[in-house]
């Protein structure tokens, strides 16, 4: 495949200035985002979309990265499990504004970072201790629910963490478990941020990235098993289709 000659000095250097861009934004929004929440969860999380959106813009104007959308006709008017691929840091800003209001499955540990941790404990996330096994899972079946008669959707990676572009997919059935046993449908979404900005790495290649969301499926009457299958075989055909595995090199 012929690719585009980039100029990687100038890169590194539109990188580091979104860096910047992403603390300045941090820093800003933090504070609005905990202290509404006094006020308002509502207020709060439109102050949370507003951070994610400020990180975006700043991927688009200063790294040249933004990006095509399929299929949102296929996001349903009611609480939802989206479950999508995760190859970049990219997607955890892009999703949540594809929803009116939406939480992720985190791990417990980000709650102590400064601003960023006690924000998501502000926005109600989900966070999870994952070394305690089926507890684990016990509580986050009864958070999602909480969450969901809220209006809130609940978005998982079912494969736990980013993974490399062209990696065997290896999914986890938590997200799945979450759908079944509340009888919540599922959302699945495929993208190849990965490809643009790397799992660890610096850099942000400039161009478009792709992202598919898909028909709903239905958990009713359906196994976690039975779920996460065609969550798997949906995203991972959508995949096989959107990636380019040497498009910088």
């Amino acid at each position: 495949m012929t690719t585009k000659k980039h100029n990687k000095p100038l890169l590194v250097l539109r990188s580091s200035i979104f860096w910047l861009w992403s603390i300045f934004s941090t820093l800003l929004m933090g504070l609005p985002v905990l202290g509404s929440r006094l006020i308002s969860y509502e207020l709060s999380a439109k102050f949370s979309v507003m951070w994610l959106r400020l990180n975006l813009w700043g991927l688009d104007h200063i790294c040249g990265l933004t990006c095509k959308v399929q299929g949102m006709e296929n996001i349903p008017d009611k609480p939802v499990v989206v479950m999508a691929k995760h190859q970049s840091t990219w997607e955890t800003y892009f999703i949540p504004t594809l929803l009116k209001r939406a939480v992720y499955v985190a791990k417990r540990s980000l709650q102590w970072i400064p601003i960023f941790g006690w924000s998501l404990v502000a926005l109600k996330f989900i966070l999870i201790d994952r070394t305690s096994g089926r507890s684990a899972i016990s509580q986050m079946v009864e958070q999602a629910q909480d969450r969901f008669a809220n209006g809130i959707s609940v978005i998982v990676f079912p494969e736990g963490t980013r993974v490399p572009v062209g990696a065997p997919p290896r999914y986890r059935i938590g997200g799945a478990i979450i759908a079944a046993q509340t009888g919540v449908d599922v959302v699945p979404i495929a993208l190849n941020a990965g490809e643009f900005w790397p799992r660890h790495g610096y850099i942000k290649w400039p161009g478009e990235i792709t992202v598919i969301v898909g028909p709903v499926i239905s958990s009713k009457g359906k196994s976690a098993e039975q779920i996460l299958q065609e969550v798997e075989a949906w995203i991972e055909g959508q995949m096989q289709v959107i990636t380019v595995l040497d498009r910088f090199t």
